[in-house]
């Protein structure tokens, strides 16, 4: 299932609902050296999942995009992604292992709630790739070997089953997403800094200022400005302007809507401060973005 985004011509899939379950939520699909029928549709154009999407590729070598960073797939390592990222694959390359997808609903029912405050489903350094060792493998692939088993049997508490399983391999995964993007380092609860960005998502279209946010916050904008730099090392603003170039560079890269036309998508009135904006953070207009990434891909 999919549909059309009209203002970024990025078509949007849905997790599709299983055939046998009807499990809308999640879904856990074995790949044995070909292309699953849940990603045939999706995988050769541009497009975006409005779900989380997890893969343990046993073997496998095509290569992928996300958003505008190429991964040639490797045996033996785990893929992961966070909704409405833009994905690409290049070639249609049988793969086998593990396809897991779940979704915002998924993780906010009681019980499952706490999965997404774990490093995996948070991603904070934007990683998609962990490389596992024959342990981790052996792990991974015990745990999703009984997942599976169990999404597919009529077994009494067949959910409660399903649900500690998810939970062993999400937190298992987080160890392994500790170790390799952060070295285990201890950091402090970011509360305001989570909310700030979780703000941020919901509203950078329409909202470019720090003030803006603050008053969602019900806190003062020098307040915000301050735990925020504290929090993330970087200043508030920063954060609202990332968001907002990476966005552009997406539209920039997958699509053929004008200069224009992606400004005032991102709410810049004026095209031209937005190619100033652009240039000033990137050190390229959005044109020579738009070439030099193309090229870059083919």
């Amino acid at each position: 299932m999919y549909y059309y985004d009209t203002e970024t011509i990025i078509p949007k899939y849905a997790l599709e609902p299983d055939a046998e379950t009807g499990n809308s939520l999640f879904r856990i699909n074995k790949v044995d050296c070909a292309m699953s029928s849940v990603m045939q549709a999706d995988f050769l154009a541009p497009h975006r999942k409005d779900y989380y999407f997890m893969a343990f590729v046993k073997q496998g070598s095509s290569r992928h995009w996300i958003d505008m960073t190429p991964y040639t797939l490797k045996p033996d390592a785990f893929y992961f992604t966070v909704p409405h990222q833009v994905h690409l694959k290049e070639e249609s390359e049988p793969i086998s292992g593990y396809i897991i997808g779940f979704t915002e609903e998924f993780l906010a029912i009681e019980g499952n709630s706490f999965l997404k405050q774990l490093p995996i489903i948070q991603n904070p350094h934007n990683g998609h790739e962990l490389n596992l060792n024959m342990q981790d493998v052996a792990f991974v692939e015990d745990t999703l070997d009984k997942m599976h088993a169990e999404y597919r049997s009529k077994n009494n508490w067949q959910h409660g089953m399903l649900m500690a399983y998810m939970q062993v391999l999400v937190i298992y995964l987080s160890r392994l997403y500790t170790e390799q993007f952060s070295n285990a380092e201890k950091v402090p609860d970011r509360v305001l800094l989570k909310k700030y960005l979780a703000k941020i998502e919901e509203s950078y279209l329409e909202l470019h200022e720090v003030a803006a946010y603050a008053d969602m916050l019900n806190i003062s904008a020098g307040h915000l400005s301050e735990v925020v730099k504290e929090q993330s090392g970087k200043p508030a603003i920063a954060h609202i302007h990332e968001r907002l170039i990476l966005e552009a560079k997406r539209l920039l890269f997958h699509n053929e809507q004008s200069i224009k036309e992606i400004a005032f998508h991102l709410g810049f009135e004026d095209a031209s401060y937005f190619t100033r904006f652009f240039k000033r953070l990137t050190n390229h207009t959005p044109v020579e973005y738009r070439v030099s990434s193309r090229e870059m891909y083919h």
